[in-house]
């Protein structure tokens, strides 16, 4: 493929490297569910895996190993990249090597320096490369979005952003792992989700505070994280990740110099997915929450107690992360989610790392020198 648009080709031929969580929940049923997008390959060496691709999407091929993956490039179109998070930069370049546009789940890479490398790549071969950032099409990100877009806070001081758990016991796994080879741990899996809409909303950062720790026995990958962004514009973002919340915070708090907006619960997409249920399946308004889960807005009350007025939340939109990628590939536009922006992501995360060792407030443009 030589990245030259034609509006008037077959769907692209997609071929998906993982089959796990990330794989068969999120990234194959929405390529499936995306117009001008056709599942083609599975890479996966587990049989149980091969046959789940198979029976949840017949006709798709599947294959053990990359290397049988990409002796067949000139049979494909896009490379979907869903595998573990030690093998993001390795498969990304030999995939734009062979001349492919990519998609790669977060983290694109370890580093920033790893990701604007890729970037660098991808332009010199005029190829897509994105970073699937789901959650900006979260029902309550998209509602936060609209309401400071609308100057219906004022204007935001700060934002907090908590994706919270209760999960005392570790599940193990390579995202528990604490070599850091793997790039496993809550800073870099959910952390890349928070740090991503915060920089989507407010712009870029300027400097960072983070604390991360490890809290449960036998766990060896951080679990419970704080990250304070101050952003160039002076808004602060406040952002919580953890398993080890008994108690669930809000999803999001946005306080603003007119009024403050507060939302509990999470966007019902995954648990959709999870349960196999598709995004055109008719048992289901895709993404739509009841009104009982809506987030309030005042000033002065508190939203526990009934205060405030009710905003109805925008129905979550994950389909339309790939149908964007499906146009950008059909017109040769900018991706839904770009690597440079990956790479500003990262560059935040590892601030965060030196914060929480040194015990000091980072400065980015420190961070990344």
């Amino acid at each position: 493929m030589d990245g030259t648009p034609d509006p008037h080709r077959a769907p692209y031929r997609v071929g998906l490297i993982g089959y796990g969580l990330a794989g068969s929940v999120f990234h194959a049923p929405l390529i499936a569910a995306t117009d001008g997008l056709a599942l083609d390959t599975v890479v996966t060496a587990n049989p149980e895996r091969q046959r789940q691709a198979v029976t949840e999407h017949p006709g798709v091929r599947t294959v053990a190993d990359t290397d049988a993956l990409f002796a067949r490039a000139d049979e494909l179109d896009l490379i979907v990249i869903a595998s573990p998070n030690r093998t993001h930069v390795d498969f990304a370049r030999t995939a734009l090597e062979a001349g492919l546009p990519v998609v790669v789940d977060k983290p694109l890479a370890a580093t920033a320096a790893e990701a604007e490398a890729l970037a660098d790549l991808a332009e010199e071969r005029g190829l897509l490369l994105s970073a699937f950032q789901n959650r900006r099409w979260d029902n309550d990100f998209r509602t936060v979005r609209q309401l400071v877009r609308d100057g219906a806070l004022g204007d935001v001081l700060r934002f907090e952003s908590r994706f919270e758990r209760w999960r005392p016991r570790p599940k193990g796994g390579w995202r528990e792992s604490g070599d850091p080879a793997e790039i496993g741990g809550l800073l870099y899996d959910l952390g890349s989700h928070v740090v991503d809409q915060a920089l989507a909303l407010f712009g870029p950062a300027a400097t960072v505070y983070a604390e991360v720790d490890v809290r449960r026995p036998g766990a060896e990958a951080d679990d419970d994280t704080f990250i304070a962004v101050t952003h160039t514009n002076g808004v602060r973002s406040h952002l919580w990740v953890s398993a080890v919340t008994a108690q669930l915070g809000p999803r999001f708090r946005v306080l603003g110099s007119a009024a403050g907006y507060v939302k509990y619960g999470l966007d019902p997409q995954e648990a959709a997915l999870r349960e196999g249920l598709r995004p055109a399946d008719d048992r289901t308004a895709w993404g739509v929450e009841p009104e009982s889960a809506w987030g309030r807005i005042g000033a002065g009350e508190s939203p526990r107690t009934g205060g405030g007025e009710p905003v109805p939340t925008l129905p979550g939109d994950y389909p339309a992360y790939y149908a964007a990628v499906a146009q950008a590939l059909r017109t040769g536009g900018k991706p839904p989610v770009t690597a440079r922006e990956a790479a500003a992501t990262l560059r935040v995360l590892e601030a965060a790392r030196v914060s929480a060792d040194q015990g000091r407030t980072v400065h980015i443009e420190e961070a990344a020198a």
